[in-house]
């Protein structure tokens, strides 16, 4: 016999390292885009790794929302090169469409597909060499760019993301809930301008995922037997704007009977086809912008008791400047309206916000106004954030950068106060009956053993005891510990 080829270079054979690996980073649209794509390998008839050690595949599906974020993501290519050299590293998501060509000089990247093309990124990743750019219905960036040098090894898919009427849909499971509590992305990409935001360059227009193929979604996740389901979207708000005519819904499963419906154009018709048209027992809504908490949204969200009594509006800022710096499209006065209003209608609600600190030209004044608001409305938890400029963005190039050591301090003075109220919400509740859902989570502590739950109303609960996951429980609430209630139950729902 003859002596045997040499393979191609950029061919690698992977002996008995099995399947792929998709690593999330950043917010629960990304993670929701990694649960399609991991559905996009099963497809392919490839098999989970257990981790990137064992992948013959490797997608880092990341964020870019923060200048850590992409530090995150850089550190996260190293770190797979390093422990698995014979992985093919696939770098994808919001760093992937906002700067492929800074990823793609990095070594150890085979390939760089940006959200443009992440619904097809199982095939590109698959089918792809370094040597072949011509894969079917695709663009590659590297044969319009004028730097050659960053293509000798690497390939880039990226096109114009406000071309791009996709949109990724899997159910997400967190890795210690993955028993409870699915997300359900139904809305991507984003319409405003907001002048610190990098988003809608990186994920497009505003899109909408179709009511039928979101009453499969939820009824397949019934069916398997999950109770509370939350939806979520980049705009949620924005859900329907673009559906424009959609296939009449036929039947309700309260009814049973014919019931033709005009099509949906709003969050508010979602909801109801969802408790019309599925027997979900809880339905979660993520985070709404402040203007899209109309008065019929509140009424709904408080009269039914299939929606969890739990309101997220983010807020930035609560100085009229720089909300308009920030080109936000409401006032103070407006947001607090909103969220008063969501407060009279659901009094034992979790109310939370995103808050902005360090904004460029932040004064003390300004600053001042946002911790009073704060102090001043119903808030359960906040999620504070320090400005990070991102490029391309009109905050970016704005004079009068706010010192990071500055805003670092406003922020901490942020978490304080919202763990002051955290704590004083959760208090409210000791000697009281709370609804909670059993989390796949258990442990021990000095009063012996107990299981993880998560409050209706959106609060930590240490439930006593050992306790299947994924059972509603009504609790009577004993003690505030460890920053969880701690509680026993009164009974368990079959």
């Amino acid at each position: 016999m003859g002596a045997r080829r040499r393979p191609p270079s950029d061919l690698r054979y992977y002996g008995s390292v099995p399947g792929y690996y998709v690593e999330n980073f950043g917010c629960r649209a990304t993670q929701a885009d990694g649960a399609a794509l991991e559905r996009q390998f099963a497809e392919q008839g490839l098999a989970r790794a257990s981790s990137p050690k064992q992948a013959s595949v490797v997608v880092l599906n990341t964020c870019t929302v923060t200048t850590g974020a992409d530090q995150d993501a850089r550190a996260a290519i190293r770190r797979v090169r390093r422990q698995n050299p014979e992985a093919r590293i696939v770098v994808t998501g919001c760093y992937a469409q906002r700067a492929p060509d800074e990823i793609a000089a990095l070594p150890g990247v085979d390939l760089v597909v940006g959200n443009s093309h992440k619904h097809q990124l199982a095939g590109i990743a698959l089918n792809h060499s370094s040597s072949d750019v011509s894969v079917a219905g695709f663009v590659p960036l590297a044969g319009l760019t004028e730097n050659r040098e960053l293509r000798t090894e690497n390939s880039i898919f990226v096109s114009d993301i406000f071309a791009h009427t996709e949109l990724l849909a899997a159910p997400v499971f967190d890795a210690a809930n993955e028993r409870t509590r699915p997300n359900l992305k139904v809305q991507d990409g984003c319409d405003n301008r907001c002048s610190f935001c990098v988003i809608p360059y990186v994920r497009g227009q505003s899109r909408s995922l179709s009511p039928d193929r979101i009453i499969r979604e939820v009824n397949t996740l019934v069916d398997a037997g999950y109770r509370e389901v939350v939806i979520s979207g980049i705009n949620l708000g924005r859900w329907g704007r673009d559906v424009g005519s959609t296939p009449a819904h036929v039947g309700t499963a309260a009814s049973g009977c014919p019931a033709k419906q005009s099509p949906p154009a709003s969050l508010v018709d979602l909801i109801r086809i969802i408790l019309n048209e599925t027997s979900l027992e809880k339905l979660r809504i993520s985070s709404v912008e402040p203007m899209d908490w109309s008065d019929e949204l509140i009424e709904l969200a408080a009269s039914s008791p299939r929606i969890a009594k739990h309101a997220h509006v983010p807020m930035q800022s609560g100085s009229d400047a720089v909300l308009r710096r920030m080109h936000r499209k409401y006032r103070p006065w407006h947001y607090r309206e909103k969220i008063e209003k969501i407060h009279a209608a659901m009094p034992d609600a979790a109310i939370g916000a995103d808050v902005m600190v360090g904004f460029p030209d932040e004064t003390e004044t300004e600053f001042k106004a946002t911790h009073q608001m704060i102090e001043d409305l119903p808030f359960t938890y906040l999620h504070a954030f320090t400005y990070s400029p991102r490029p391309g963005t009109p905050a970016a190039d704005m004079k009068n950068q706010v010192p990071v050591h500055i805003a670092r301090e406003r922020n901490r003075i942020l978490r304080e106060l919202a763990s002051e109220k955290k704590l004083a919400f959760m208090r409210s509740f000791v000697g009281k009956t709370l609804d909670a859902i059993t989390l796949n989570v258990a442990g021990i502590d000095s009063d012996g053993e107990f299981s993880e739950a998560l409050t209706d109303n959106y609060l930590k609960l240490r439930l006593r005891g050992k306790h299947e996951p994924n059972r509603w429980q009504t609790a009577t609430v004993q003690k505030v510990a460890a920053g969880a209630l701690l509680g026993s139950t009164q009974k368990i729902d079959e």
